[in-house]
């Protein structure tokens, strides 16, 4: 069926009344919930003058900081706060500990380590893979001693 152009004109306007429409009452909502929230809001003003409560907060976390526990690698110092990760740490051998310091606080690739000792990366690799696990069994040791 062919569609006249008085059809198309209709159609085009009944679309755009039921646009206008669908607009309109959505704006009317929106203002009424806007209007019920800020019939419920209570202002931030009147509930410190009414019961006098101080503006601020204490954290327990900034109250009583840890304990810092420094270790100096490579000529730089690093400040711990696991005592027994701190003693850990300096058990383990001046390499394994320069190892160790690189990869992980120095964010040195496992290639540039090799290339700074002298080896390839699987060896570094390696070394760095070690060095975790007698950090590991060292800090077991400790836990134990500890209990």
């Amino acid at each position: 069926m062919p569609c006249t152009e008085a059809y198309k004109e209709h159609i085009m306007y009944t679309f755009n009344g039921f646009c206008k429409t669908v607009i309109r009452f959505a704006a009317l909502n929106a203002w009424r919930d806007r209007s019920r929230r800020r019939q419920k809001e209570i202002s931030l003003e009147y509930l410190t003058e009414e019961k006098f409560y101080p503006l601020g907060t204490t954290d327990e976390y900034f109250e009583a900081p840890y304990e810092e526990y420094p270790i100096t690698i490579c000529g730089q110092t690093v400040i711990l706060t696991n005592g027994e990760l701190a003693a850990a740490l300096l058990s383990l051998p001046e390499r394994k500990r320069e190892i160790i310091f690189l990869y992980f606080f120095g964010d040195y690739t496992q290639q540039e380590i090799g290339e700074m000792y002298g080896r390839c990366r699987s060896t570094a690799w390696h070394h760095i893979h070690s060095a975790l696990q007698m950090l590991h069994k060292e800090m077991e040791v400790l836990f134990r001693e500890e209990s």
